[in-house]
Parts: structure tokens; sequence; C-alpha cells
């Protein structure tokens, strides 16, 4: 019973849980999270390591026909957030899950023993998880297209409906783009909607 008591004076104790960022192979984000919160169970440590999220912005990717393709994109491609409680052996299960590179923190290097230093994790401040965790939540669909200068458009709504013209500027970050219209005979360029056109050919 003592020795039952004491662990859980440690882990009351303990360390408050913060989140890390750990860096991940390319394109292994699921992967990770997957397998380190099968370990957590596994290995029980689950009071230490409570949550692993790969942060998401929603992206509406516009197909060549016109239809829409909802999906999502990374916010931090190559990331995988941690909120953890770090001590060694979390530490330990975290470094040892396949597909993990090493947390992101300040490189420390030993006085004594081996040459190489290692990272020590820096938790990032509550300010910046915040930020990351918003622009996850609030952020509205970027819309990508599979238009570029250059490509010949048709016009489906608004003021210029079915006028036809050339692509000469794609703004992806504002969902618009501009193209050159022929009014009264004369190229003309107008902004237009992502949505508001049509790719032709």
């Amino acid at each position: 019973m003592e020795q039952h008591s004491e662990e859980q004076q440690e882990v009351q104790a303990g360390i408050k849980p913060r989140w890390y960022a750990v860096q991940v192979a390319s394109g292994c984000e699921k992967r990770v999270k997957a397998n380190l919160e099968q370990r957590v169970h596994t290995l029980d440590v689950a009071d230490r390591i409570l949550q692993v999220q790969i942060p998401q912005t929603p992206t509406v990717k516009i197909r060549k026909d016109g239809s829409r393709q909802h999906s999502e994109e990374k916010v931090f491609p190559g990331y995988v957030l941690i909120q953890m409680a770090l001590d060694d052996e979390a530490w330990q299960v975290v470094k040892n899950t396949p597909h993990v590179i090493n947390f992101v923190g300040a490189e420390q290097k030993r006085s004594t023993g081996r040459g190489r230093g290692h990272v020590k994790p820096v938790p990032l401040s509550r300010a910046e998880v915040e930020r990351i965790f918003k622009r996850a939540q609030v952020a509205e669909p970027t819309v990508k297209i599979d238009m570029a200068v250059g490509d010949k458009i048709m016009v489906l709504s608004g003021p210029f409906k079915d006028f036809e013209g050339e692509v000469v500027e794609v703004s992806p970050e504002r969902s618009k783009l501009k193209a050159l219209l022929s009014i009264f005979g004369r190229d003309t360029p107008v902004e237009l909607e992502f949505n508001q056109v049509e790719k032709q050919g």
C-alpha cells in the first residue's frame, strides 16, 4: 500500500503536462499518431502522455470538371504535437516510436561521456499552442484549384457570366484569379472567384 501511495504522490506532485512538437518522417504523421497512442496504452503511460494531435485545416480542391473535393491539410507537415508530462519514461516511449525523428528543442552538448549531445525537448508556449489550434479550428477551407496562368476559362456566374477569357494570375490564398476577358472588343483584366469560373478544354 505504501509503495502505491508513493507512486500516486509522485504523479500528483509530478510534472505539469505541456505541449511538445515532435519531428517525424515525412508522410508518416498519422502512422506515428496511431502507433504512439497504441504504445501509450500498452506501456501504461496514459497518465503522462495525454494527447497526440496533427493540427489540420480544411481544404477544398476544385477539380477540372468543377466538382469540389473536401479534404484536410496538415498545418505543419512532418510534425506531430504531443501533450505530455515529460519524464524519462515518457520521453523514451515517444523517442522509440517508429518514424519519430526527434523532439523539437535545444541541442545540449554533453560535458562528459559521449561526444554527441542530445536534444532537450522545449515545450511550446501557451500562446503558440493556442495559435496553432485556433488556426486549425476556425480556418476557412483553403480552396485549391487546378488552374494556371494561360488556361482558358468560362465565367459561370456574376456580371461576366458566359464570357470566355484567359487566366493571367492565380491567388490560391485569396481563392481568386485574374483573367483577361474580351469586353467591348478589348482584353480587360477582371478578378474572379475560383467558384465563378470553369476551365475550358
